[in-house]
């Protein structure tokens, strides 16, 4: 029953804000993390870029550009296999999901040393699904 009367405890901390503002990773970092987001798309498809780029895009230009263009490629090669997967019907489809497979582990190494140098690296043959 309420008498009318207020509690005698102290009132609640102040609400902190719920988004600080992302911390600038250190060039280290990013460059680890490009690193990882393009050897993961090796074994992962698109989820390591996707969540990279979703997690990392404001905490340097360097790791959201490695995240969107490796992005970029695992949904072109992603495309690219369905397409070979409905032309297996035909035989040529097997043909296709080979060269993108080979592509994948090959144009992610290249993706992933030249992220660990410090470098900018664009895949060839992607569509450029997210602006980077």
């Amino acid at each position: 029953m309420f008498t009318g009367h207020m509690s005698d405890a102290p009132p609640p901390p102040p609400a902190s804000p719920y988004s600080a503002a992302p911390q600038p990773m250190r060039p280290e970092d990013e460059k680890l993390w490009a690193t990882l987001i393009h050897v993961g798309g090796i074994f992962f498809g698109f989820i390591p870029s996707l969540i990279g780029y979703l997690v990392m895009k404001d905490r340097g230009p360097f790791v959201k550009g490695h995240a969107a263009t490796a992005l970029n490629f695992q949904l072109t090669m992603l495309i690219a296999s369905i397409v070979g997967g409905i032309l297996t019907l035909v035989l040529i489809g097997f043909l296709i999901i080979l060269a993108v497979s080979i592509a994948i582990l090959v144009l992610s190494i290249i993706a992933a040393l030249a992220a660990n140098r410090g470098e900018m690296y664009r895949y060839p043959l992607s569509i450029p699904f997210i602006k980077d």
